[in-house]
């Protein structure tokens, strides 16, 4: 598939509900007017100009399109939502309950929602900066309704025969002659007077069948039908079209005319990738500019979701993240990364999103994760330069944000909460008072936000790193081919084009410093077009020296703990 764009780029993930939030009440449960929350108008100019000058092109704000929750906006036409299928008081953001609709929290003006938010859309093209938003396919809001959608366009389930397990015109699966059960242990701080009534029972989005999924569930959702017999061996039954994939379209060409430049697809791999390449070819005959980039998880996936899904970009988690994560913590093993770059090699290396933080995983700076978020400047620093696909950091990742407290529905858990108000003193201090500068920030934030600044523009500055090739130098160091080379910890690359090449040098050993030697073999020379029996390695950060090599001979090299050296040669 052609590529519209520069591979390399920046996304910078805002979970729009805390950005903008500087109330930091934060009260167990708290209620909106308690613990207040993000707005539209918060992400000003001063905000994303703050965010362009990390390197950042892209920016995903998490959570838009409106979700079910406890807040009662029933005086402005939307219905209230049962709180026995709403999780925590602000509700998931992946419980769509109107996909036409924006979260009407983020508004000054609740009737003005959509104006407000076609304006932040303006707002960030205005500085040259690209609009990511979710797009839920799975599953949605057990109460979905649509207050907001076009005139002729028919609600989900709202012609299904609901007599039927599974009919592949039906948008969702039933469970018929039941009756949908709320797991017992559910117990919303706000009552809503009745009991939840769901009969037929709807299957549960996680692919639970049944009509009394379980507390870890997402029994706040229901399963969509795609065409797919989940209990008849997955058969499928793609044609006719199903009516479900049609709504889908509909809804992505929606936002596409609003000008969102993209979607990040939320569990893409629960949904046929049949569909996904049905549908990315119907919005690109419009919109050939929109990206999309799948939340996946299987690598044996990977293939069919790029090059029969249509997918321009995937999550890099189960690969990258999962390995550099351990060799943050202190226990992982720096040959990993060769497996994964192996594994992703070839047609499809620059096309994996690579991260360290997203509103799933851990904070790096909690005590489930690093403990430190200094701890994970070295894997920043490869997970941006190791290939020429996309980086993407968390609002407040640079920051160093840390959970301390139990927020609401999903407790302690190191990660910022997606299911309640809160507010983030980190961002607070940024935002300071909508001027978004770094007068309020701490010295060791300051310190950390530069840092991250370094390694996104020196990533986005290099040819050899934006569009270069890459040359794995493990094989040739490890295993005792290069003396005191610790190659669990010390990770070596080249990454070159025909005006630069680059040597990477990486200790992912928190404790201990290396003087070691390194190899580079005549291959890679001949392969970077390096003729010269002397070629010269010169420091592109630290004043130090430069070094002269030999081909076919080893050279010294000395590398602090939790750092990396990146030379030119010549």
């Amino acid at each position: 598939m052609a590529q519209k764009q520069q591979d390399k780029f920046v996304l910078y993930q805002i979970f729009t509900r805390l950005f903008g939030n500087s109330t930091l009440t934060n009260n167990f449960n708290g209620t909106l007017e308690q613990n207040g929350v993000g707005k539209f108008k918060d992400i000003n100019t001063a905000a994303l100009k703050s965010i362009k000058a990390l390197g950042v092109s892209h920016i995903w704000y998490t959570g838009i399109i409106e979700h079910a929750t406890m807040t009662d906006y029933s005086a402005y036409g939307i219905r209230k939502d049962h709180p026995l299928v709403v999780k925590g008081i602000a509700g998931s953001p992946y419980a769509i309950k109107d996909y036409y609709d924006v979260v009407p929290d983020f508004a000054e003006d609740v009737h003005k929602r959509m104006d407000e938010f076609e304006a932040l859309v303006a707002r960030t093209h205005k500085q040259k900066l690209k609009v990511i938003i979710d797009f839920v396919p799975n599953h949605l809001a057990r109460e979905y309704f649509s207050d907001a959608k076009p005139e002729g366009v028919e609600n989900f389930g709202e012609s299904d025969t609901q007599s039927q397990a599974f009919l592949p015109s039906n948008n969702f699966y039933y469970i018929p002659g039941s009756t949908f059960k709320v797991p017992h242990d559910v117990n919303p701080p706000v009552s809503f007077g009745e009991t939840y009534i769901e009969n037929p029972a709807k299957a549960t989005g996680n692919d639970v069948f049944s009509a009394e999924p379980s507390l870890n569930d997402w029994y706040e959702t229901i399963k969509l039908n795609y065409g797919v017999d989940y209990l008849n061996h997955r058969s499928a039954q793609f044609y006719p079209i199903p009516d479900t994939w049609k709504k889908m379209r509909d809804i992505l060409l929606y936002w596409a005319e609003k000008k969102v430049d993209g979607f990040r697809c939320d569990m893409a791999e629960m949904v046929p990738a049949e569909f996904w390449g049905w549908v990315t070819k119907e919005v690109k005959k419009k919109f050939p500019d929109v990206i999309f980039i799948a939340e996946i998880y299987n690598p044996n996936n990977y293939r069919q979701y790029i090059f029969q899904g249509g997918f321009d970009y995937l999550y890099d988690k189960v690969g990258l993240y999962d390995s550099l994560r351990r060799l943050i913590e202190g226990h992982g093993n720096a040959n990993d990364i060769s497996r994964v770059w192996q594994q992703e090699s070839g047609d499809f290396a620059n096309r994996m999103l690579r991260f360290l933080e997203n509103h799933d995983e851990h904070r790096i700076a909690s005590a489930e994760f690093a403990g430190d978020p200094f701890k994970a400047l070295t894997a920043m620093a490869l997970s941006a330069f190791l290939h020429d696909g996309p980086i993407m950091l968390y609002a407040g990742q640079e920051l160093g944000v840390l959970p301390t407290q139990e927020e609401g529905f999903s407790g302690n858990d190191g990660r910022t909460t997606i299911f309640d108000y809160w507010g983030l003193p980190e961002l607070a201090a940024w935002n300071n008072g909508g001027k978004w500068n770094t007068a309020g920030l701490s010295a060791s934030q300051k310190k950390l936000r530069k840092a991250y600044n370094d390694i996104l523009h020196f990533a986005l500055a290099n040819e050899a790193v934006v569009s270069g090739k890459f040359f794995d130098l493990q094989y040739v160091n490890a295993h005792g081919q290069s003396l005191n080379y610790n190659d669990s910890k010390i990770y070596s690359f080249l990454r070159y084009t025909e005006h630069q090449k680059i040597l990477f040098v990486f200790n992912f050993d928190l404790q201990s410093s290396y003087a070691c030697e390194l190899f580079i073999p005549n291959l890679a020379f001949d392969m970077m077009g390096i003729a010269s029996e002397k070629p010269v390695l010169r420091p592109m950060q630290a004043h130090e020296e430069a070094i002269g090599l030999k081909r076919d001979e080893r050279f010294d090299i000395k590398i602090q703990p939790n750092s990396w050296k990146s030379f030119l040669l010549s």
